[in-house]
């Protein structure tokens, strides 16, 4: 295959890749809104805090994996405050420096909204074989610099 070719391939992967993402949001923001409450934005902070060490990271890590700004993961954190599924914390070592934690009720929230994404994910991808799932994640996670 030559470059021109190859960049040919690459733009349709990059045109069907935002369109399944678009549907998959849309989907799993129907399905936990409307089973949870949550959004899936939601359903992904609590994700990344459930599986930080001691289910909290710092404001400015969460941005980075959320792909936000610092304001834009405030915004995103206050309804979940509000909630009690998310706590903000002090650093004892350094005032500048605040954590998001996940509470107890988050926990129980994302468990339950855990089983319904993976039905949800599940019914989405169910044409698609494990193999292909594989390879369609490690070439995902090399576009969003993720390890493979």
């Amino acid at each position: 295959m030559d470059q021109e070719e190859m960049s040919g391939v690459a733009l349709e992967f990059c045109l069907r890749l935002a369109r399944a993402q678009a549907l998959v949001v849309r989907r799993l923001d129907t399905v936990l809104g409307g089973h949870h409450g949550l959004s899936f934005g939601d359903f992904v902070l609590l994700h990344h805090l459930s599986k930080a060490p001691g289910g909290r990271l710092r404001r400015v890590d969460l941005a980075e994996k959320l792909g936000l700004t610092a304001s834009g993961v405030t915004r995103t954190l206050l309804p979940l405050e509000k909630t009690g599924y998310v706590a903000r914390q002090a650093d004892a070592r350094d005032a500048r420096v605040s954590y998001a934690a996940i509470t107890p009720a988050g926990h129980e929230i994302f468990d339950n909204a855990l089983f319904t994404s993976k039905e949800t994910c599940n019914e989405l991808l169910r044409h698609a074989a494990p193999d292909q799932l594989e390879a369609m994640s490690a070439a995902l996670g090399y576009v969003a610099g993720m390890s493979a």
